[in-house]
Order: structure tokens, then sequence, then C-alpha cells
């Protein structure tokens, strides 16, 4: 293992440590933010077809 490649390693940990929460709960609030779209368009009545 060359010097270079062990600071890449050393600089990838640290980014992972510092940022690693914040990339999980981006993650989770993407997620939620689709299961919120989902049930809205599960929930949307089409009221064109029966013409009410």
């Amino acid at each position: 293992m060359t010097m270079e490649l062990a600071g890449d390693v050393t600089m990838l940990a640290v980014t992972i440590r510092v940022f690693g929460r914040d990339i999980v709960v981006l993650l989770r609030r993407l997620a939620a933010a689709g299961v919120r779209a989902g049930v809205s368009e599960m929930n949307r009545r089409d009221y064109g077809r029966d013409g009410r």
C-alpha cells in the first residue's frame, strides 16, 4: 500500500465519518417523500369517469 493510497483511504474514512449521518438522514427524507407521494397518488379520486 503506497502512501498516496493510504492517504486516499484515510480521507475517505474521515469523509464517511463526518458526512455519513447527514447522508442517511437525507436518504430517509427522500424515501419518506416518495412514500407520501405514492400514498397521495393512491388516495386521489378520479371524478371524471362517473360524471360527478
